[in-house]
């Protein structure tokens, strides 16, 4: 049965006993577009989301069998399946198991809040971040800040990425985390990109900071650094470029101050850096 006139499809029971490539080959020999789609098939790419992706997901598989690769085998981009998936069952990327806070005490704390809007994104497999990972509202945010609260020493940088739509909320969460504002930097993107009362082609970072949180180089260098960085945008959703974080490292050259990443997604790991994140990557 077609659903593409359906409202929602019942979300099915896991079974007990399921094969990742007949899954594979079943769904290979049913779809090619969205077009195609049943009841059956989504209810089957439900079960293999969760057998996969889930925080229980199966430890018996093969390391190759990951909810990305089953995507991949199938033909579609995983973004495309999350969204069928959000459209005909409510669900979202799943939550990954959330590993545990580093120990200790961070100088330089850099983090890039997976922001909820208030708007419907739901349109375009890109556009919406439910569609690529888990969102946070206002509560939850001012909530994950007692855990910056308990990183940040006495002496910290904040650098907070911030979109323009989302700046209401800044004082909220700066608050929450135990900083004060102090400055930005604007991330020209170079290309265009979709809004509601414009094009935005620019992002924000702010920095705040605690305690004495001036940068530890030399004023030739502060001057050096242009508070506009223009530097064209991948193609993967919400990545920043790893050249703010050049920046971090030329304001902040001391070796004894240690920094962290937060809501990490970076594959690349720096020297002298700690990363946190449900996307982190050992």
């Amino acid at each position: 049965m077609e659903i593409k006139n359906l409202i929602k499809v019942e979300t099915p029971k896991i079974p007990e006993k399921w094969d990742y490539q007949s899954s594979v080959e079943r769904i290979k020999a049913s779809i090619y577009k969205w077009k195609n789609l049943t009841t059956e098939i989504i209810q089957e790419l439900w079960i293999a989301n969760q057998i996969l992706a889930s925080p229980g997901a199966r430890t018996d598989l093969k390391p190759t069998q990951t909810w990305e690769s089953y995507c991949k085998e199938i033909g579609t981009d995983k973004r495309t399946v999350n969204r069928w998936l959000q459209t005909y069952l409510g669900t979202f990327v799943p939550r990954l198991k959330t590993p545990e806070m580093p120990e200790g005490k961070y100088q330089v704390i850099y983090m890039d809040i997976p922001w909820k809007y208030d708007v419907d994104l739901s349109k375009g497999a890109t556009r919406s971040p439910e569609n690529n990972y888990p969102v946070m509202d206002l509560e939850e945010i001012k909530n994950f800040g007692k855990k910056v609260i308990e990183l940040a020493a006495d002496n910290c940088v904040l650098f907070m990425w911030i979109t323009a739509p989302k700046l209401n909320w800044m004082n909220d969460v700066l608050n929450a985390c135990g900083f004060e504002y102090k400055t930005n930097l604007i991330w020209d993107k170079i290309k265009p990109n979709m809004g509601h009362y414009s094009s935005v082609r620019h992002e924000i970072l702010i920095i705040a900071g605690k305690g004495n949180s001036a940068p530890t180089c030399d004023g030739k260098t502060i001057q050096s650094i242009d508070s506009v960085q223009s530097i064209e945008k991948s193609s993967k959703h919400s990545e920043k470029p790893l050249e703010f974080m050049d920046i971090i490292d030329k304001l902040y050259p001391n070796p004894n101050w240690k920094k962290i990443e937060l809501f990490a997604r970076n594959k690349n790991k720096r020297l002298n850096w700690d990363y946190w994140g449900e996307e982190a990557k050992s």
